[in-house]
């Protein structure tokens, strides 16, 4: 142990001579760890609402998606295809047509989008088979049968096997300066499906490929291809190779670009509560200045005995500096057991439930991140490293004369 760290662990761990100083680092120490404890517990709260918002939009939508900048027929894309066929990564790939219509049931109507897929690659690309709770949803081509989420489903008025009318705005100018007709096809309800995502059940329906051409009156052109890969994050950088070689011809958007708003907020209110959390942190190091700088005080004797022996400014200060490098590192560590044993018994336990008549999930979901206890105690640590700066300043501008006149 060098000179300078066994004085600052006599300083930090025996305080006899005063103990309201003693007081106030023991109340710095319980401040960092206080903080510490806190940043780590919500932003694993963060964490846990990322991941489950994530996977409830991932169990519909695509990994990535291909669109053409006008609609187009499958060859257009077939360069692409190929670049994705040779890839380990590519789980699945469809094509995809999807637009706005209105249906009507019983007087009522809703206008959703209805998006039409490939019957034999839709399991594979999309969740909403796995999700049917009432029909059996399979899809057969030109059979203009769609399935329909709970909420629409309810809001319509109808069951499975019922018939929908859905009104294309294909012609819809035409229709309004009645010169002719509205496009109007009838479906069957062959599925209804729950995804535990109000926006998806009321909003969102599905029917097979040549259904939505019909409807759309895209004829054998679609809107673009719905990708899967073995694992999503693959898809930002896939995403890179296509843009630099076909931006000007086609739109890439992956999971994240879908929902960019909505991770967009997520990200901010992380951050803002990171921030405004580190204020219980920073109101710590303020009393670990406080302590310190009576420390100094306290201890002009001995500074004053050591410079005389010799030792340099330099190694005063840092003796001062060490003991708010201890009190970071001891308020870090505690707060680091204190919320990973929150977190555990929160996963184990469920300390903190949810209605589960109205929440999808029965309590509120934590999970811890690496990157985070990283970042949090690099904080801790920093401030509390700067707040021990003017005391260390202090204690090496101490002249031993003064010091030692009345010894």
């Amino acid at each position: 142990m060098g000179f300078e760290k066994y004085i600052a662990v006599r300083y930090f761990l025996k305080r006899r001579e005063v103990r309201f100083v003693n007081f106030i680092s023991t109340i710095s120490v319980i401040g960092v760890t206080i903080g510490v404890a806190a940043l780590i517990l919500v932003l694993s709260v963060y964490n846990g609402f990322s991941e489950l918002v994530t996977t409830l939009l991932m169990e519909f939508d695509p990994h990535l998606r291909i669109e053409a900048i006008k609609r187009t027929g499958t060859n257009s894309y077939t360069p692409i295809l190929q670049r994705l066929y040779k890839m380990d990564s590519t789980l699945s790939c469809a094509p995809y047509v999807s637009g706005k219509a209105l249906l009507v049931a019983k007087n009522v109507n809703k206008v959703v989008t209805i998006t039409g897929m490939d019957t034999q690659m839709m399991p594979s690309v999309s969740g909403v088979q796995g999700k049917i709770i009432l029909g059996n949803g399979e899809l057969h081509e030109h059979g203009f049968g769609i399935i329909i989420g709970f909420v629409l489903a309810d809001r319509l008025g109808v069951v499975v096997g019922d018939t929908l009318a859905v009104l294309s705005p294909v012609g819809a100018e035409i229709a309004a300066l009645q010169l002719g007709l509205p496009h109007i096809r009838k479906f069957h309800v062959i599925g209804i499906y729950e995804s535990n995502n109000k926006d998806y059940d009321s909003f969102f329906a599905f029917t097979d490929l040549s259904s939505a051409q019909t409807l759309f009156s895209t004829k054998e052109l679609i809107d673009g291809y719905d990708i899967r890969f073995k694992n999503p994050y693959q898809a930002e950088d896939f995403k890179d190779e296509l843009f630099q070689e076909f931006g000007d011809t086609f739109r890439v958007m992956t999971w994240f670009d879908l929902h960019r708003e909505l991770y967009t907020v997520m990200q901010i209110e992380r951050w803002g509560a990171y921030i405004i959390l580190c204020m219980i942190i920073v109101v710590a190091s303020f009393n670990l200045l406080g302590s310190l700088t009576m420390t100094v005080i306290q201890k002009q004797r001995d500074i004053g005995i050591l410079k005389a022996m010799g030792v340099s400014n330099q190694r005063i200060a840092k003796i001062f500096r060490l003991q708010g490098l201890f009190v970071g590192i001891v308020g870090t560590f505690l707060g680091y057991c204190i919320g990973y044993l929150l977190i555990f018994l929160q996963q184990r336990y469920h300390l903190f439930p949810l209605d589960p008549t109205v929440y999808i999930i029965p309590a509120i979901p934590v999970k811890a991140k690496i990157f985070d206890f990283i970042v949090v105690g690099t904080a801790a640590i920093g401030f509390c490293s700067i707040a021990s700066i003017i005391p260390s300043k202090r204690a090496a501008s101490v002249l031993p004369a003064r010091a030692l006149r009345w010894e």
